[in-house]
């Protein structure tokens, strides 16, 4: 993601992702009801509503933010079966304005649903027909030895709360606050050189 504006000089951290919610995200979310922005902002407010800290938050808001970088797009994730590791792109890519407290449950969502389905009793029902199509390209349900861990990686509680926020950001009726409610808790969360 390019940072610079169209001739109105650079473009900072928080207008570059409302640019990418307004463009990129508003596509369609590969097979769900909801485009990209509005699952993100979806995971956010729900975030925000359950009372979680404020890199919980943020984290949620932008999980999916990975699938707009790459090599590999989201899309390509869905039609080719190649997984863009979404999650790791993402997790780098905003780890230029943000520390880890934001960036590895980021990085770790993924990790989590492919945790959740090993270690909780009924969470593979809960994920929606795309959603159950990139667990098989994203690795399948963790072993049990990748699960224990996954638990024992700093983090890894928050990516479980992310990706809970995750599986319920798919309401088409749902409605959400837009990027700029967000943009005070992300400013304050900006890495101060």
């Amino acid at each position: 993601m390019n940072t610079s504006g169209t001739g109105a000089g650079p473009v900072g951290p928080i207008d570059a992702l409302a640019l990418l919610f307004e463009g990129e995200g508003s596509a369609e979310y590969f097979g769900e009801a909801v485009t990209q922005a509005g699952h993100m902002l979806q995971a956010g407010a729900l975030a925000e509503a359950a009372g979680a800290p404020a890199h919980l938050v943020a984290a949620a808001l932008l999980h999916d933010i990975g699938h707009f970088h790459g090599t590999v797009s989201g899309r390509d994730l869905m039609e080719g079966g190649l997984d863009n590791r979404h999650s790791h792109t993402g997790a780098d890519w905003l780890g230029q304005w943000f520390g880890p407290e934001v960036t590895e449950p980021v990085r770790l969502h993924v990790a989590a649903k492919r945790y959740l389905c090993t270690a909780e009793a009924g969470y593979f029902g809960l994920l929606s027909e795309a959603s159950v199509h990139t667990l098989r390209v994203q690795g399948g349900p963790m072993s049990p030895e990748q699960a224990r861990a996954f638990e024992a990686l700093p983090g890894a509680a928050d990516a479980v709360a992310v990706r809970r926020w995750d599986e319920q950001a798919k309401d088409p009726e749902l409605a959400t606050p837009d990027f700029d409610h967000f943009r005070p808790l992300l400013e304050g969360l900006l890495i101060r050189e």
